[in-house]
């Protein structure tokens, strides 16, 4: 019998750009190889590295859903030819895909992790069974119990041009509309949650820019539309030249990866504030732009810098 040669090569996976090989880690975080998880006869759908793309208000989608605890937004979308307004949440209690008050609006909660591979194909089959839910007269919690298929996704919904985005200091939204006995049954839960929660502020000089305060030291988190190495490289320019510092004191630490965007952050001093930080802010994201336009090769500074940056990414998505 012919011995295996120990130096043979792997295969080719033959994956177009964008695509996860068979062997590769399965990008919703399983620890598994793709063909393992998401690849596997039933294990999801096609795997979508930008979900959001093209929603209104995508960097604020990722935020709600990734990192703000506690945030609402009215959402119009249409369903067959019918518009509904729909309010769109970072959390519903006990994590519910979607809920349908007894007054029949809808609620559809972000922070839910379906993984059947695209969550705007997920999000859109939850929104829709409520929907359907509400018209039939029906409340209560409304999810997924498999694979949506082929059906909409979000962005063949929705027809709002832009979020309207609220953060809240608590969950206190949980109940707005319910009545006592129910106020009572999600007491115990809403008191937990308001708890845990950390001050939240959504910067109104920029886009997708939140401030937060996580009593230890302060945050800001800045979701960014533009490709993850246009980013890499501007951040890197403006490290090398010392321009990366929000405000004195602040130290850019790393960056989220979500959803196919980059999130930078960056530790402020405490007591530093989310007012304090929106001009600021806003000289930052014109000399960002800025530095993405230039298209000069990166000096072997900034090389290093940018190599620097991408070993401090973390993939939550």
């Amino acid at each position: 019998m012919a011995k295996k040669s120990r130096n043979r090569k792997p295969s080719n996976e033959d994956t177009a750009p964008g695509e996860v090989g068979p062997r590769q880690p399965c990008p919703c975080g399983s620890g598994k190889r793709y063909k393992a998880c998401h690849g596997a006869p039933g294990g999801g759908d096609v795997w979508v590295a930008r979900p959001f793309e093209g929603l209104p208000g995508e960097c604020d989608v990722v935020a709600l859903r990734e990192l703000v605890p506690a945030a609402t937004t009215p959402l119009t979308v249409s369903v067959d030819g019918t518009e509904h307004t729909v309010r769109l949440t970072t959390l519903l209690p006990a994590a519910s895909p979607a809920l349908v008050h007894e007054s029949g609006q809808v609620s559809l909660g972000l922070q839910v992790q379906h993984q059947f591979g695209d969550p705007s194909r997920d999000l859109a089959a939850v929104l829709v069974r409520a929907l359907e839910h509400a018209a039939a007269g029906e409340s209560g919690v409304v999810g997924l119990t498999a694979a949506p298929g082929s059906g909409p996704r979000m962005q063949d919904l929705v027809v709002s041009d832009a979020l309207d985005i609220t953060v809240h200091d608590g969950f206190d939204y949980w109940v707005e509309d319910v009545d006592e006995e129910e106020k009572e049954a999600l007491a115990a839960a809403l008191e937990q949650a308001n708890g845990a929660i950390a001050p939240s502020s959504r910067l109104a000089s920029v886009e997708a820019a939140y401030w937060t305060d996580v009593t230890t030291k302060e945050h800001l988190r800045w979701v960014r539309p533009e490709p993850e190495d246009a980013v890499l490289d501007a951040l890197a320019r403006l490290h090398v030249s010392g321009a990366d510092v929000i405000v004195p004191g602040a130290r850019l630490v790393g960056m989220f990866r979500a959803h196919g965007l980059l999130t930078p952050v960056w530790d402020l001093p405490l007591g530093t504030g989310a007012e304090a930080v929106e001009d600021p802010a806003a000289e930052f994201g014109a000399a960002l732009e800025k530095a993405m336009a230039d298209d000069s090769p990166l000096t072997p500074e900034e090389r290093s810098a940018r190599s620097g940056l991408a070993a401090r990414q973390v993939s939550i998505r």
